[in-house]
C-alpha cells in the first residue's frame, strides 16, 4: 500500500521547504550580480509566495450524525491519543469550523457570534475585525484542554422565531426544514456563526486547512460557505452512513451544494462511514461484504460518481485502532484505504498543479535573466571589435573614434523622448484595462443583479438577471483580452523599430491568456444557479439571505478579476523590464567605451589591457550563465519531481 495522506503531505511540506531555500539562494545570487530587474524580482516574489503560502483545503461535508468529526479525529488527530473534535452522539459541530495554522497568531479558538448574521458584512469582512470574535487560548501541550475548548463549536442557544428567521434558520415557506419550538416558542440555533482553530499541528503547519461543516440547514443558511469556501476546496469528503445509505437530506446537500457541475464531482470522495454497524455475528463475512458492496454501488449510482470514489470506513474503529496500535482492527476499519485515496487524489492533484505552475515560472525567470546576460555579451562583442580595429592606428584615428562614440551617445539620449512617449501610451492602455477589471467597475456591473436580489418578495426575474450579469462580466474579460492584444501589437511595432535603430534584442512576451478566468467565471455562474431552484428561491424571499448571497458573489468575482489584472501586470512588467535593462546596459556601454578610448590615448599599453579585460568579461559572463542554468536547473528538477502517475488516479476519469 502507498503512503497515507499524512505521510504524503509531510513529503510535500519537505519539498516546499527545499524549494524555498533554493529560490532564496537564487535571488541572493542574482542580486549580487546585478541581474535583478523589476520583472525578475516580480517573478521571484510570485514563486516564493506561491510556494510559501500554498494551502491544501479539504472540506468535510455531511448531514448531522454521519460521524464527520470522528473521521477528522481518526485521520488527523489520533496521535493525541484522544478525540480533539467533539464527536459524541447527536449534533456535534454546529458551525462551520476551519482548522489551520498561522504562525503570526497564538494557538487559539476564535468564534464569531451568530448575531453577526443580523448585519450585512460577509465572513471575509468579519475576518478583518478580530475584536468581534471570542478568542479562547489553546494549550498545545494539553490535549484535554484543546478538546474541551473546541467543544464550544457544539454550543447552541435559543432565540425567537423572528431572530431565527433573520439569521437564516427559519423559513416560513419551508416548514419541514425549520427547527422545533419549545414551550416558550423559542428555537435552537448555533451559538457561533464560524470557528477558526489555529494550532501548530504538523500537517496544519505545512499548509493543510481542514473545513468541518455542519448539516444541511446550517450549510444552506451561509451562502458564502457554499459559493466560496466549499467550491474552492481542493477536495471534498462527503460522508454518508453505511446503515442508512443516501438519505433524502444527504441527496439534497449533494445536489444543491456539491455536485453543481460534472467537473466538480471529480474532486469528491464519498465516505460510507459506520461500516461497523454492519458487522453482524449472525451473518458470514461474505454476506457482510456483499451487503457493503451493494451499499457502495447504490450510493455511487445515486450520487452519479464512479464506484472507486466511494470508500467504506469505520471512523470510530479506525481511531480506536490507531490509539491502541491494533493493525488488524485498523485494516478492517478501511481507514488506510481512505487515507491512501486522499493522498493519491488530493496531494497528487495539488502537487501536479503547483509544480506545473512553478515550472512555468522558472522557465520565465530563466528567459528574463538570460536576456540580460545576452545584452551584456553583445555589448562586449561590439567593444571587442571596436578596440581590435584600433590596433596599429595613430592618435587622430583614436580621437575620431571617441568623437563618434560621443555622437552615438547624444543620438541615443535624444531617442529617450520617443521611448518615454511609447511607455506613456502603454501605461495609459494598461490603466484602462485595470479600470475595467477594478472594484468600482465590478460594483457597477453587479448593481442590477444586487438590486434584483434585494427586491421584496419572490425574485421572479433574478434568473435572467444572473444570466445577463455574467454575460456582461464575460464581455469585460473579453475586452481585457482584446486590450492586451492591442498593447502587444503596439509594443511589437515599437520594439521592432528600436531593435533596428539601436541593435536592441527586444521581444514582447506572449499575450497573457484570460480564458482560464472566463472558465472560472462560468463555474461560479453554474454554482450560483443552485440558489435559483424552487427551494432556494423561497429562501431568497428573506432579504438578509439574499444580501449575504450577493456579498458572497461580489467577493468571489473580485478575486477572479484581481487575479486577471495581476497576470496582465506581470506581463507588462516583463515587457518594460526588457526595455529598462537594454537602456541601462547601453548607457553603461557608452561609458565603458569612452573610458577605454581615454585609457588608450593616455598609455600605449591601454589598448591590449582593455582587450584582455573584455575577454575576461566574456569568460565571466559565461560563468554567470553556467551558474544561472545550474541554479534554475536545480529548481526545475525539483518542480518536475512529481509523484507517481498513480497518485492522480482517484480524481481522474477512468
Amino acid at each position: 500500500m502507498g503512503p497515507s495522506f499524512n505521510e504524503q503531505f509531510e513529503q510535500h511540506g519537505a519539498w516546499r521547504r527545499e524549494f524555498a531555500r533554493q529560490l532564496k539562494q537564487l535571488g541572493e545570487w542574482m542580486t549580487t550580480h546585478e541581474l535583478m530587474d523589476a520583472a525578475v524580482q516580480e517573478r521571484l516574489q510570485r514563486l516564493e509566495d506561491q510556494v510559501r503560502t500554498d494551502k491544501v483545503m479539504v472540506a468535510f461535508v455531511a448531514e448531522f450524525s454521519r460521524g464527520k468529526s470522528e473521521l477528522i479525529n481518526a485521520i488527523f488527530f489520533a496521535d493525541y491519543g484522544r478525540r480533539i473534535m467533539p464527536a459524541s452522539a447527536g449534533r456535534t459541530t454546529m458551525c462551520p469550523t476551519e482548522l489551520g495554522y498561522d504562525a503570526a497568531v497564538p494557538p487559539s479558538l476564535r468564534l464569531l457570534p451568530i448575531e453577526t448574521r443580523l448585519q450585512v458584512l460577509s465572513l471575509a469582512e468579519w475576518r478583518l475585525k478580530p475584536e468581534r470574535w471570542t478568542d479562547v487560548p489553546l494549550d498545545i501541550h494539553d490535549a484535554g484542554q484543546i478538546a474541551k475548548a473546541i467543544e464550544m463549536v457544539s454550543q447552541v442557544r435559543r432565540v425567537s422565531v423572528e431572530d431565527a428567521r433573520a439569521m437564516g434558520f427559519w423559513h416560513d415557506e419551508l416548514p419541514e426544514e425549520n427547527p422545533s419550538q419549545d414551550a416558550q416558542g423559542l428555537v435552537e440555533v448555533p451559538m457561533w456563526r464560524h470557528a477558526l482553530i489555529n494550532m501548530p499541528h504538523p500537517l496544519l503547519k505545512q499548509g493543510l486547512v481542514i473545513l468541518d461543516t455542519p448539516g444541511l440547514n446550517a450549510v444552506g443558511a451561509e451562502p458564502e460557505l457554499t459559493v466560496n469556501l466549499i467550491p474552492q476546496a481542493h477536495a471534498v469528503v462527503f460522508i454518508l452512513g453505511a446503515d442508512t445509505g443516501v438519505t433524502r437530506s444527504d441527496l439534497a446537500i449533494w445536489r444543491e451544494h456539491l455536485a453543481t457541475t460534472q467537473d466538480s464531482t471529480e474532486a469528491r470522495l464519498v465516505v460510507l462511514n459506520k461500516i461497523d454497524t454492519l458487522w453482524d455475528t449472525l451473518n458470514s463475512p461474505q454476506q457482510i461484504q456483499d451487503q457493503l458492496d451493494r451499499q457502495c454501488q447504490t450510493s455511487a449510482e445515486m450520487l452519479g460518481v464512479r464506484l472507486d470514489q466511494v470508500v467504506p470506513v469505520s471512523a470510530q474503529k479506525g481511531l480506536v485502532a490507531k490509539i491502541a496500535c491494533d493493525d488488524v482492527l485498523l485494516e478492517s476499519s478501511g481507514l488506510p484505504a481512505l487515507e491512501q485515496a486522499l493522498a493519491k487524489g488530493i496531494m497528487g492533484r495539488r502537487q501536479a498543479i503547483l509544480r506545473a505552475a512553478i515550472g512555468t515560472g522558472i522557465a520565465g525567470l530563466r528567459t528574463e535573466t538570460s536576456r540580460v546576460l545576452n545584452i551584456r555579451r553583445r555589448d562586449l562583442d561590439e567593444q571587442m571589435l571596436e578596440l581590435r580595429s584600433l590596433r596599429g592606428k595613430n592618435a587622430s584615428v583614436i580621437a575620431s573614434m571617441r568623437h563618434r562614440i560621443e555622437q552615438e551617445q547624444q543620438e541615443f539620449d535624444r531617442s529617450a523622448t520617443k521611448i518615454h512617449a511609447v511607455r506613456a501610451v502603454h501605461l495609459k492602455l494598461l490603466r484602462d484595462v485595470f479600470q475595467q477589471l477594478g472594484t468600482k467597475a465590478l460594483k457597477e456591473q453587479l448593481a442590477d443583479l444586487i438590486g434584483a436580489l434585494q427586491q421584496k418578495g419572490l425574485k421572479l426575474g433574478v434568473r435572467k438577471q444572473y444570466a445577463d450579469t455574467f454575460k456582461v462580466l464575460r464581455s469585460t474579460l473579453d475586452m481585457a483580452q482584446a486590450s492586451a492584444t492591442e498593447i502587444h501589437a503596439m509594443l511589437e511595432g515599437t520594439f521592432r523599430q528600436l531593435n533596428a535603430e539601436f541593435g536592441f534584442s527586444l521581444q514582447v512576451p506572449a499575450v497573457p491568456q484570460i480564458e482560464p478566468f472566463v472558465l472560472e467565471l462560468e463555474g461560479i455562474e453554474q454554482g450560483h444557479m443552485q440558489y435559483l431552484s424552487v427551494g432556494n428561491a423561497l429562501k431568497l424571499v428573506q432579504p438578509e439571505f439574499a444580501e449575504r448571497l450577493g456579498r458572497a458573489l461580489s467577493m468571489r468575482l473580485r478575486a477572479v478579476f484581481e487575479s486577471a489584472a495581476n497576470d496582465l501586470e506581470l506581463w507588462s512588467k516583463s515587457a518594460t523590464a526588457q526595455l529598462d535593462a537594454q537602456l541601462r546596459e547601453r548607457k553603461r556601454s557608452f561609458s565603458r567605451r569612452i573610458e577605454a578610448v581615454d585609457r588608450i590615448q593616455q598609455a600605449a599599453s591601454g589598448l591590449e589591457e582593455r582587450i584582455a579585460e573584455i575577454a575576461e568579461g566574456e569568460d565571466a559572463l559565461q560563468r554567470l550563465d553556467n551558474r544561472l542554468q545550474q541554479l534554475t536547473g536545480q529548481l526545475a528538477s525539483l518542480s518536475e519531481e512529481t509523484v507517481d502517475s498513480e497518485h492522480l488516479d482517484i480524481f481522474s476519469p477512468a
